[in-house]
């Protein structure tokens, strides 16, 4: 199965603690986050993988080069300029080599089940899959609704500023994608979550979404940061 992982952020919330470096490559214990994401990815069968690079990108190849050494193969697609999550997706499709594909936010460490996911999106005939995730407050990410099948009704749901937590289900920010939809996107800058999701589900596209549990955790804030640290030295992060 191939993986787009999504690295092409400039990691702004982020920077007060880690500035000299591409958000994905923060150190966690010695070794780059994203090193911890592709290890758990190779455990649970991704064989291949693509990054979808910008700021700072040429670190991650650097380091990873062929994936040869972390057991996986492993290629590079860069966006000239900042082209968003839905436009990095589109900027890849060269190197797709599958009908369906997972994605990825490489900030995000949600050891789920990746395969059950794809037979999931396959057995509903979905044009696009998200893995969901249940959280006590719904207010940094947004929330998914969706009907008694899985298919989503209302997407990226915010509180008004001021509401008391809310909790309720996010986008995990994991997905499983087809070929044909990807191909769809405009070339330049798109935003999957803001410009491509709406669109798709006002056209009646089949956008389904699964709800997973156990570890979560997005390290795009410094006290989430932290917190994988903490949770990788107590090993609380799963597997």
């Amino acid at each position: 199965m191939q993986a787009i992982l999504l690295c092409g952020g400039m990691g702004t919330r982020l920077r007060s603690v880690v500035s000299d470096r591409p958000k994905p490559m923060a150190d966690i214990c010695g070794k780059p986050f994203l090193q911890y994401l592709l290890e758990m990815l190779r455990d649970k069968g991704i064989t291949e993988v693509i990054f979808a690079l910008g700021y700072m990108g040429e670190m991650i190849e650097e380091y990873f080069r062929d994936g040869s050494a972390f057991g996986l193969k492993i290629a590079y697609s860069y966006e000239e300029e900042p082209l968003g999550t839905g436009g990095a997706i589109r900027n890849a499709l060269p190197k797709i080599m599958e009908e369906e594909v997972l994605v990825l936010n490489a900030d995000t460490y949600f050891p789920m089940d990746y395969q059950g996911l794809l037979h999931f999106h396959q057995e509903n005939d979905g044009d696009f899959s998200l893995a969901t995730r249940a959280v006590p407050d719904i207010s940094r990410y947004g929330a998914v609704r969706r009907d008694a099948a899985g298919r989503i009704l209302a997407w990226n749901e915010k509180l008004n500023e001021g509401a008391q937590p809310l909790a309720g289900e996010i986008n995990g920010g994991i997905y499983v994608m087809k070929k044909s939809l990807i191909a769809e996107i405009p070339k330049g800058k798109q935003s999957l979550e803001q410009d491509c999701i709406p669109k798709w589900l006002s056209e009646g596209k089949r956008i389904f979404g699964l709800p997973f549990d156990g570890y979560f955790m997005d390290i795009g804030i410094p006290k989430d940061y932290q917190q994988f640290i903490t949770d990788v030295e107590q090993r609380k992060h799963g597997k």
